[in-house]
């Protein structure tokens, strides 16, 4: 049985440690220049799950880091999800939390009441987002209530562009991103489908999906 290469394992992992040190040393260089910080506008779109998944990841770490912090929900209704529920049992001095939708569009099959639903949840977001004390505003499912034109696109750029606080972020969730909105956004994340088990019959359960 022949013994390892000491020389060589000494070798690579010196290879490998000037490797890192250079790599390091670039990274610590373009860190910093980056020495600004403002309120972002946070996109998630796309086709894939995860949108409203990754924001409340957001609106969790707020929490975590004592940050007061807002959620309006413009489509979901008063169906029970996990994220809600530990927000508003645990969280609710930190986070104030307003589901505001009654459901999906081929749920209630009124337009008008719709477009009503998403009125006063864009009302309550304005409301929120002016209030400086909160760090976070999440505005989930807008992108859809924009899509179906319950809520006009460009008074909501306006008001993001003209009426948010310089150090709030705000983050909007939901399929078909306008292309406006991408390009007013300061970061803008698409997941995309690459395997979905309700092709297979499966459907949403609890803990995955709410």
């Amino acid at each position: 049985m022949t013994a390892p290469n000491d020389d060589r394992s000494v070798s690579d992992s010196e290879r490998h440690n000037t490797k890192m040190a250079r790599k390091k040393q670039a990274r610590d260089k373009i860190m910093a220049t980056k020495t600004e910080e403002k309120g972002l506008i946070i996109v998630h779109t796309g086709k894939g799950k995860g949108k409203s998944s990754a924001a409340f990841g957001m609106i969790f770490r707020c929490i975590a880091h004592g940050l007061p912090c807002g959620v309006v929900q413009f489509i979901k209704g008063g169906m029970d999800t996990g994220e809600r529920n530990l927000i508003t049992g645990h969280f609710a001095d930190l986070c104030d939390f307003h589901t505001m939708g009654e459901g999906f569009t081929w749920e209630t099959q009124d337009r008008e009441r719709d477009i009503a639903a998403a009125g006063a949840a864009w009302d309550k977001a304005r409301q929120m987002i002016r209030d400086t004390r909160y760090h976070m505003v999440l505005l989930d499912e807008i992108n859809i209530a924009l899509r179906y034109g319950y809520i006009d696109l460009d008074e909501v750029l306006g008001f993001l562009r003209d009426e948010k606080p310089e150090m709030t972020h705000v983050v909007l969730t939901g399929r078909n991103a306008a292309d406006a909105l991408i390009e007013a956004a300061d970061l803008v994340t698409e997941m995309s489908l690459v395997k979905h088990p309700f092709r297979s019959g499966i459907k949403a359960q609890i803990g995955v999906e709410f």
